[in-house]
C-alpha cells in the first residue's frame, strides 16, 4: 500500500486540532484554560510513551538539545493558545496565530510580490485588534494568540529536526513529557481538584487524541517528506476551519468584520501558494 501523501496528513491534521479546540473550550469552566492544556499534553503524552518506548541513549548533545526546545516550545504554544481561546472566539485565536506559518512560508522567498501578502496579513490582524471588545476581541487575548503565533513558527522548524533525527514518533513523546513539566505549575494551580473529575479527564483525553496525539503524529510523519515552507503554505485552511469548528460546536458568531480578517490573512496565504507555484524553475549554475 502506498503512503499517505504529505499533503493529505497536514489537512487531517487541522481539521482534527481544530475541533480538538472547540471541545477544550467547552471544559474551560470546569478546569481553566491552564488546567485543560496540562491535562491534554500530560494524557497524550503517558499513551504516546507507551506506544513509542522512546530512549535518550546514543543520541548527541544537538539531538537532546532539539528535543528539548522542542518540548518548551510545545508547551508555551499550548499553552498560550488555550489562553487565546479563552478570551477569543476561536476563528479570531487562530487567524492570529496563523501568521507564524504564514511568516515561515514567506521567508523562504525573496521577491517583492511577497511584500503585498505580508501586508494583507498584517492588515487583517490589525482589523482584529482595532475592533476591540466591539467584536469580542480583547487585547490580552490577541497578545497570547501572538505568542502562540510565534511558538508555531517555531514549531514547524523544529519539528521538522526532530522528525528527521527521531525514528518513528520518538521525538513526539519525548517532547510532549517536557511539555507537560512547563505547563504542569500552572495546570495543577489552575485545575485543581477538577482535573480529576470523570467528565472533566475523559474530555481531556478526548482533547489530547483530537489536538495532539492526532494532528501533531500525522505532521511529524508529513515532515519528513515536506519542507517546512510547504508546510506553512498549507495551513491556508487553517483559521477558515477554527471559525467553522467555533460556529458549530460552540455557537460563535462570526461578524462581518471578523469574516472580512478571516478571508484577508487566508488571501496572504492562497496567494503566497499560487504565486509561488507559477515561478519557473532557476536555472542550473554554469
Amino acid at each position: 500500500m502506498r503512503p499517505a501523501p504529505p499533503e493529505a496528513l497536514v489537512l487531517a491534521g487541522i481539521g482534527s486540532v481544530q475541533f480538538g479546540a472547540a471541545l477544550a473550550n467547552k471544559l474551560f469552566d470546569d478546569a481553566g484554560p491552564s488546567g485543560v492544556v496540562f491535562l491534554r499534553l500530560l494524557l497524550s503524552g503517558v499513551i504516546l510513551l507507551l506506544i513509542a518506548r522512546p530512549a535518550l541513549r546514543g543520541r548527541s548533545r544537538m539531538d537532546n538539545t532539539a528535543v528539548l526546545g522542542f518540548g518548551l516550545i510545545l508547551g508555551a504554544m499550548n499553552w498560550s493558545f488555550y489562553e487565546a481561546i479563552d478570551r477569543l472566539p476561536l476563528g479570531v485565536a487562530v487567524t492570529i496565530e496563523f501568521t507564524g506559518p504564514l511568516v515561515v512560508a514567506i521567508a523562504g522567498s525573496r521577491r517583492r510580490l511577497d511584500l503585498v501578502w505580508v501586508a494583507l496579513a498584517g492588515g487583517g490582524v490589525a482589523l482584529l485588534t482595532s475592533r476591540g471588545s466591539h467584536e469580542g476581541v480583547h487585547p490580552l487575548g490577541v497578545v497570547f494568540a501572538l505568542i502562540a503565533a510565534a511558538c508555531w513558527a517555531c514549531y514547524i522548524l523544529l519539528s521538522q529536526r526532530v522528525g528527521r533525527t527521531f525514528a518513528r514518533l520518538d521525538g513526539l513523546a519525548i517532547a510532549l513529557v517536557v511539555g507537560t513539566v512547563v505547563v504542569a505549575p500552572a495546570g495543577i494551580v489552575q485545575g485543581g481538584d477538577a482535573l480529576l473529575r470523570p467528565h472533566v479527564f475523559f474530555g481531556g483525553l478526548g482533547v489530547a487524541l483530537l489536538s495532539s496525539l492526532i494532528p501533531y503524529s500525522l505532521e511529524l510523519v508529513a515532515l519528513r517528506r515536506l519542507s517546512a515552507y510547504g508546510f506553512g503554505l498549507l495551513m491556508s485552511l487553517e483559521p477558515g476551519v477554527a471559525a467553522l469548528a467555533g460556529v458549530l460546536l460552540l455557537g460563535q458568531t462570526l461578524t462581518a468584520v471578523l469574516i472580512v480578517a478571516l478571508v484577508m490573512v487566508v488571501a496572504a496565504s492562497v496567494g503566497n501558494t499560487l504565486t509561488a507555484r507559477r515561478l519557473p524553475a532557476p536555472a542550473p549554475e554554469a
